[in-house]
């Protein structure tokens, strides 16, 4: 594999990006990492698909990780769209993509596909979503299954708002532990990612405090409705304890004629870091199904699949 790296102009910004070109290549993958605020870091095991003949596309959102951040009027998902077609016709001009969104990614990977489908060839939605509100009362029905010192700490911040309180900081941590990455040891990439959000003003200003607090630009986003218009092969991957839960990617699927679905057993946010072999396989299949058999068209419903972890 090769890897490019650099900044492109979009939209007057200096915006990241990383290629890892696969040799010989049967298809590009574009990715969308999540937050909203977050940055590329924590999707790199994707890079593996490079070995595959895929080559992978990375890149920070504005006033993400080590890109350039416009003024706070842009902090919007139609900004972001907008962002993510001219980067891709600036990296690969006419040529046709696969679209790859994680977490809020997923969100935004969904409206550019409203937008811009001509564009792509498939569409790959990983802990995604359609509607903000759905995911946070998922989350909320999520909090109850924690233990009550937990739950009554997350229920007074939303009263006080003090992010300071221990408790309440060990029940994010529970959280966080359960629905967003069930590892022993957090990965450095995911750490890098972690720390960008935290560093950054994106995060905060469109979501909000926490994954599962969210009251910033984002909060009322929902296209669920509109989510019929998307005739692409479209995969849809889930873990079983994720925090966008199964519930929420089952809406996706359901509105997507033709979408697939899987659910990765004993995985939760972070699949593509907790069964990185069994995700990549899944993604690699699905990017030569498409290929071989729907021509950029979508294919006959799918029936729900769960795999195991590794």
């Amino acid at each position: 594999m090769v890897i490019e790296e650099g900044f492109k102009d979009v939209l007057g910004l200096k915006i990241y990006y990383k290629i890892v070109r696969a040799q010989p290549e049967i298809a590009k993958l574009l990715t969308m990492h999540g937050g909203p605020g977050s940055s590329h870091d924590y999707l790199l095991p994707l890079a593996d698909l490079a070995d595959r003949g895929i080559t992978v596309i990375f890149y920070d959102q504005f006033g993400c990780g080590r890109s350039e951040e416009p003024d706070r009027s842009k902090f919007t998902i139609e900004y972001g769209v907008e962002e993510a077609e001219e980067l891709r016709r600036k990296l690969v001009g006419d040529e046709k993509v696969f679209l790859m969104g994680s977490s809020y990614g997923g969100a935004l990977a969904l409206a550019y596909s409203l937008k811009y489908q001509d564009r792509l060839r498939g569409l790959i939605i990983s802990g995604g979503l359609s509607s903000v509100p759905l995911a946070v009362s998922e989350m909320k029905r999520l909090i109850e299954g924690l233990p009550a010192d937990s739950r009554d700490a997350i229920r007074r911040f939303e009263q006080t708002g003090d992010e300071e309180d221990p408790a309440y900081k060990r029940a994010v941590q529970e959280f966080y532990s359960k629905h967003l990455l069930r590892l022993a040891e957090v990965p450095e990439p995911v750490k890098a990612s972690l720390d960008f959000a935290e560093e950054r003003n994106v995060y905060r200003v469109m979501n909000g405090p926490n994954e599962f607090t969210i009251t910033g630009v984002i909060k009322n986003w929902d296209i669920t409705d509109r989510l019929s218009e998307i005739r692409l092969p479209v995969f849809i991957t889930v873990g079983e304890y994720d925090e966008v839960t199964p519930r929420v990617a089952q809406v996706i699927h359901e509105k997507i004629a033709g979408s697939q679905i899987m659910i990765f057993k004993d995985c939760s946010h972070l699949t593509m870091w907790e069964n990185r072999e069994g995700y990549n396989a899944a993604l690699e299949n699905f990017i030569k199904r498409s290929l071989s058999e729907h021509n950029g068209q979508a294919p006959d419903r799918f029936p729900t699949t769960t795999a195991s972890s590794a």
